[in-house]
C-alpha cells in the first residue's frame, strides 16, 4: 500500500526545493500549484471560473492568470469561489496520479495549502516546512520581486504555522538548506521504516 505524504508549508518557506530534494532521492512528487495551473488551462475549468467569476478573466479563451491573481487575492469570497471550483478537479487528478505510481512505497503532495484545502486529512502523514516570517518575506521578495505588503497580503490567505504545526507529524524548519536535507533525510528514512 503506498503511504500518502503531504508536504506543505507557507510562502516562502522553501517546501518547493524540499519538494525537489525528495524526487532526487527517489520520491515521486506531486505538484498541487504547478497542476491546478495546468488544469486552468481545460475547457470545463475555464467555463466553470467564466460562470462564477465573470468573463472578463477570459482572454482568447484561456484564463487570464494575472487578472485571477488580483481578483481573488483582494476578495476572500471569490477565492472561496475559485478554490470550490479547483479544488475537487486537483482532487481527482491526484488520485489518479497516486493510481500511476502503486508500485511507489511512498508518495508525496506538495501544496502550498494542504491544510486549508482540507486535502491533508487524505494523506497518512504531514511533513510541515517552516521558517521565519521575515525571512519567507525576503524570500518571497528577492524571488517575485514582490512588495512585502503583497507578501503579506498572500501570507494572511494561509493559516499560521503553529495551527499547521498541531496537525503535522514532521516539521522541517529551513533556514539553512543543508540542515533542512539532513532533516528530509532522517524524515525519508523513518518513513520508510514504519
Amino acid at each position: 500500500m503506498t503511504k500518502i505524504i503531504g508536504l506543505t508549508g507557507g510562502i516562502g518557506s522553501g517546501k518547493s526545493t524540499l519538494a525537489h530534494y525528495f524526487e532526487e532521492k527517489g520520491i515521486p512528487v506531486y505538484i498541487a500549484d504547478t497542476e491546478a495551473k495546468k488544469l486552468l488551462d481545460s475547457n470545463k475549468i475555464i467555463n466553470k471560473i467564466s460562470e462564477a467569476l465573470g468573463a472578463e478573466i477570459v482572454q482568447n479563451e484561456i484564463i487570464d492568470k494575472a487578472k485571477l491573481a488580483a481578483l481573488v487575492f483582494n476578495h476572500p469570497e471569490k477565492l472561496k469561489i475559485l478554490n470550490s471550483i479547483i479544488h475537487p478537479e486537483v482532487k481527482n487528478h491526484f488520485e489518479n496520479w497516486v493510481k500511476k505510481h502503486g508500485d511507489f512505497p511512498i508518495v508525496m503532495k506538495e501544496a502550498a495549502i494542504l491544510f486549508e484545502s482540507g486535502s491533508y486529512k487524505d494523506c497518512d502523514k504531514i511533513i510541515l516546512v517552516t521558517a521565519p516570517e521575515d525571512l519567507r518575506i525576503k524570500r518571497v521578495m528577492d524571488r517575485d520581486g514582490a512588495t512585502r505588503e503583497s507578501v503579506m497580503a498572500r501570507m494572511a490567505n494561509q493559516w499560521p504555522d503553529d495551527k499547521k504545526i498541531a496537525l503535522s507529524d514532521f516539521i522541517i524548519e529551513n533556514i539553512n538548506a543543508e540542515e533542512a536535507k539532513n532533516t528530509a533525510d532522517d524524515i525519508i528514512f523513518t518513513l520508510k521504516n514504519q
